[in-house]
């Protein structure tokens, strides 16, 4: 690409949306079974190294490396709120995905998401060292002149660049898909690692066992760097981060969930969070410690006591789209970006507990790319017969009823055709209605999340409504809530 004569957050977001693989790649890729592998990792290496970061700089940023099935965002989340209550952590870096508004938002120096003007213009040093440095193209032939990283890869790229030029001391690094061939995991001297719940993840690149998925999650384990885990999980998956930690040179410990968190109230919501909470304690603990921080934790029991600025930074925290309530007139919205099993299972079952019985519940829910039927088929036993939904509506991630997506939203690893067909959308809505009791449910299907809003901003009745399915649909929505 040549250079632009202005080159600010919109261009810089235009570029970006160019590396996404579109949705013929991304099928071809399913149709194959192809799995990620070192080559992932050997590509990433390379990149960095045409960044002029060669392996050991990555070794200034201290990072806290957190992956898992469900929860390690909201886990991530808590590590930041704690650790930057310590003058040891220095500043401190979150990279996180996906983004619900903004892509910026993956990207947060000590607590903020950077800035348009600064996203932009480490962006662009970014691609501009890439368009100057070359590889060979023997050993990496997809990497020859003009090629770039994917999107994912490339804002990986961006945020080591971004942590190392503002001088983070600490950073917390959430893994995108997996963990062993993930982005991320160049990170040869982690800090700390962290998996969080394990559970069946219907994704082409993880498989589909539980063994599967802990002998990924547990390729982020390194040898001198603490390999710790939330109690409960799954035994054979268990057994197999085990073996992971011992192949690192690490061993693997379970955090119990924290008996001092029953008088915490954490600043994301959910039962399910004490878990996480429990772990991050852990994680920023152990991360301190190595910092030369006595912030007055040894081994953990389920008994330990939390330290004032621990239970500070718990409490202090917010993640918005995860069991999040936001007040608008007479509707409530009740919002949890679940799109696994048990993420739908815990966001519905916070919901039911939470929703008032006395007001009208509608569901409005799409999930594009993965087992939508199974994912409503779990949401509805989570919820019934305890709970009844009065309408059900399903909605692509199509941000504006113009047919626009924001910018920063912009989605082409989905079928257009298959998108504007509203071919998901009608299934969701017959399976639904085939589910006990569904038929009693009105429903209606949506071309874009702001026509679905103004639906339900018509009832009459105050409202409480259940937006899960997809993190796309959550920033989509608060999009068209924010009304820009």
């Amino acid at each position: 690409m040549t250079r632009m004569t202005r080159r600010g957050y919109q261009e810089a977001i235009g570029c970006l949306n160019g590396l996404q693989s579109n949705y013929a790649n991304v099928m071809a890729v399913r149709a194959s079974g192809e799995r990620r592998n070192m080559m992932n990792l050997w590509e990433m290496e390379e990149w960095s190294r045409r960044l002029g970061y060669g392996p050991g700089a990555l070794d200034r940023l201290n990072v806290i490396h957190i992956t898992g099935t469900k929860g390690k965002g909201s886990t991530a989340a808590f590590v930041q709120g704690i650790v930057r209550r310590y003058r040891a952590a220095g500043r401190v870096g979150l990279y996180t995905s996906p983004h619900l508004r903004s892509v910026r938002e993956r990207i947060r120096i000590d607590g903020e998401p950077v800035s348009e003007e600064q996203f932009s213009r480490g962006f662009f040093e970014v691609w501009d060292r890439l368009e100057a440095t070359r590889s060979d193209e023997a050993r990496f032939p997809h990497m020859g002149a003009g090629a770039k990283p994917g999107y994912f890869k490339f804002l990986t790229l961006l945020s080591f660049h971004m942590f190392l030029e503002a001088g983070c001391e600490t950073c917390v690094y959430e893994v995108g898909v997996g963990g062993a061939f993930d982005s991320t995991n160049i990170v040869r001297r982690p800090s700390v690692c962290g998996v969080t719940a394990l559970g069946i993840d219907h994704t082409f690149m993880l498989g589909d066992t539980i063994e599967e998925i802990a002998w990924n999650k547990g390729g982020i384990f390194k040898a001198g760097a603490r390999a710790l885990t939330v109690a409960g999980q799954p035994p054979a998956g268990l057994a197999v981060l085990r073996e992971r930690a011992a192949e690192a040179g690490t061993a693997l410990e379970e955090v119990p969930v924290l008996a001092a968190l029953r008088d915490v109230k954490l600043g994301i919501a959910g039962d399910f969070q004490a878990a996480n909470a429990s772990l991050a304690v852990a994680l920023a603990a152990e991360h301190l410690r190595r910092r030369g921080e006595d912030c007055g934790l040894g081994a953990l029991t389920a008994e330990t006591p939390l330290p004032r600025k621990f239970v500070e930074g718990l409490e202090a925290t917010r993640w918005e789209g995860r069991c999040q309530t936001i007040e608008d007139g007479t509707v409530t919205w009740y919002v949890d970006g679940a799109h696994t099993k048990e993420s739908i299972v815990a966001a519905s079952t916070w919901f039911t507990k939470v929703a008032a019985p006395d007001r009208r519940k509608v569901l409005l829910f799409n999930q594009q790319t993965r087992d939508a039927g199974a994912l409503l088929r779990h949401l509805h036993e989570a919820t019934a017969p305890a709970l009844t939904f009065d309408e059900c509506l399903f909605t692509t991630n199509v941000t504006w009823k113009s047919g626009t997506y924001s910018a920063d939203l912009v989605s082409h690893n989905t079928s257009k055709e298959e998108v504007s067909k509203l071919e998901v959308q009608r299934a969701l809505q017959e399976t639904w209605s085939s589910l006990p009791g569904g038929a009693s449910s009105s429903s209606a299907v949506y071309s874009d999340i702001e026509s679905a809003v103004a639906a339900i901003k018509s009832i009459q009745d105050p409202v409480d409504v259940f937006v899960t399915g997809s993190l796309h649909l959550v920033g989509g929505l608060l999009v068209v809530m924010d009304g820009k």
